[in-house]
């Protein structure tokens, strides 16, 4: 290890997170909304989970990548919103090198992750509408355990890459962060030393590990949509294009705001305005996902039902 490494890991004091207002008349709003949203969240995907457990009828490959979407949205939301609830609480906006880096390498393994389940997801159903008879032969439970240990796998170098290469950077005397959570490009924007090859590095991590999933997002409903328009039962097309729905719904949700999280930082000199953009796509999605997944989709509903009427039965 070298020099500027000991210095930021043993005299560096950390970072401030402004947070998303400093107005003391909004913070018991924002305790209580934040509050609320990661209530729903952790609730919400929980009973995703529960039912896709619970229910014989959702043991398939569709229902697994689901339940593991589920498990990554409760893991993202809890390593962004209780520290800033926390920081809240104790008035407090200070988050040590440490902390900031061990919630920074988490947000990015989790986005990461459902990043990967996505396309997994969209393959999934590529298979189930486009090769049927060959469904049950393909999507093998060993193969869809192993899609998603490669998933994690995936997320789990592209985050150690970016925080080895902070790891390599110091900072000065400007240690704030305009956001509620440890951001890479904004942890970037404070470092005094040259960022030139981080900034190369996350342009091509961008690009080979959100460029492929969503290559393959694209091809799989090109297909799909191909394969749906050819089949000449209404049927049969109403159940696809309602098999596909809740999943395209939360394609859009995710790519749509972290898009819009992207075009935001370009546009807006305001990095308060910023901060505000990053909730979009990390931690609306997570709480909107359930609510899609379970209004949307047939099979998953008449679980629900099947659920809430046992449990008040058991009751």
């Amino acid at each position: 290890m070298n020099n500027m490494e000991k210095r930021n890991q043993t005299t560096f004091p950390g970072f401030l997170l402004l947070g998303l207002t400093e107005d003391p008349k909004l913070q018991p709003v924002l305790v209580s909304l934040f509050f609320s949203i990661y209530l729903v969240t952790i609730l919400g995907n929980l009973l995703i989970i529960l039912i896709s457990i619970s229910d014989a009828h959702l043991h398939t490959p569709m229902y697994l990548f689901i339940s593991n979407l589920s498990l990554n949205d409760i893991c993202l939301s809890t390593s962004t919103i209780p520290k800033m609830l926390v920081n809240i609480n104790e008035n407090s906006q200070s988050i040590t090198y440490k902390g900031c880096l061990t919630q920074m390498s988490f947000v990015l393994i989790f986005c990461g992750m459902e990043n990967c389940l996505l396309a997994v997801m969209a393959y999934d159903r590529y298979i189930a509408i486009c090769h049927p008879l060959r469904y049950t032969v393909i999507m093998e439970p060993c193969f869809c355990v192993l899609l998603i240990l490669l998933s994690l796998l995936i997320s789990v170098v592209d985050s150690l890459m970016h925080i080895l290469m902070v790891l390599r950077l110091s900072f000065c005397t400007h240690l704030e962060l305009s956001n509620f959570f440890c951001e890479l490009p904004q942890i970037l924007k404070l470092a005094c030393s040259d960022t030139l090859v981080d900034n190369i590095l996350i342009y091509l991590s961008a690009c080979i590990f959100t460029g492929i999933p969503i290559s393959g997002i694209v091809f799989s409903y090109v297909h799909i949509i191909s394969s749906i328009l050819r089949m000449s039962s209404s049927e049969g097309k109403h159940k696809a294009f309602t098999t596909c729905g809740s999943h395209l719904s939360v394609v859009s949700l995710f790519y749509g705001t972290a898009f819009g999280v992207y075009i935001t930082s370009i546009i807006m000199d305001s990095s308060r305005k910023t901060a505000v953009a990053s909730v979009m796509y990390t931690v609306v999605p997570q709480m909107l996902n359930p609510f899609i997944y379970s209004l949307r989709n047939r099979d998953m509903k008449e679980a629900m039902r099947k659920f809430f009427s046992h449990l008040a039965s058991f009751l």
